[in-house]
């Protein structure tokens, strides 16, 4: 049976080749000291147990082997969930970039929301339509219009907002492309 002055020797003796092992396993000088200080405690612990012919060295390198292997396992289990979700993470960027190439400026004008947009025109006066369409289809200035129609560029503003707000109502349920299509029309 081992005693006090001989396990503090048999530590002073050890210790540092025990951490040298466990560090050349786990990459990590402080965690590879705790686990050498585990496996000694834990042989302490329990000498009382073992029988006398017990290679003392080896059964504590066991118990450091032992950690040195549940504590990579945990680390390859981390990297794992961490690659996965780097993996996530890369295919939902992937995905928003080709959804970002493949949409069309153009589509945002769906077949309904033109047909909404026609529709809810030819409802207003003659006059306000034809400013609409003159500045949002023609791409003619207040200025232009109100040449061409004889009136002032307020004038032509007025009923650019009018039509705008009796839109935007029209609209309401498509205010995302909407919103587009006022900012940019």
């Amino acid at each position: 049976m081992i005693d006090l002055k001989s396990f503090n020797q048999f530590f002073t003796d050890y210790q540092q080749r025990f951490v040298y092992f466990a560090c050349t396993y786990v990459h990590n000088e402080a965690v590879a000291e705790d686990f050498v200080i585990e496996a000694m405690m834990y042989y302490w612990e329990n000498k009382d147990r073992l029988s006398a012919d017990t290679n003392i060295p080896a059964y504590v390198l066991t118990t450091i082997k032992h950690k040195c292997i549940d504590y990579l396992r945990h680390q390859q289990i981390r990297q794992d969930a961490t690659d996965e979700i780097s993996q996530l993470y890369a295919w939902e960027l992937s995905s928003r970039i080709v959804s970002l190439e493949d949409f069309e400026p153009n589509d945002i004008f769906t077949t309904e929301i033109l047909t909404i947009v026609n529709k809810t025109l030819n409802t207003l006066p003659v006059q306000s339509k034809q400013i609409f369409i003159m500045s949002r289809y023609e791409n003619k200035s207040y200025k232009e219009i109100a040449l061409l129609l004889n009136m002032t560029p307020k004038g032509v503003e007025f009923h650019i907002a009018k039509v705008t707000k009796v839109l935007r109502l029209a609209l309401k349920d498509y205010l995302p492309a909407s919103l587009f299509f006022f900012h940019f029309l």
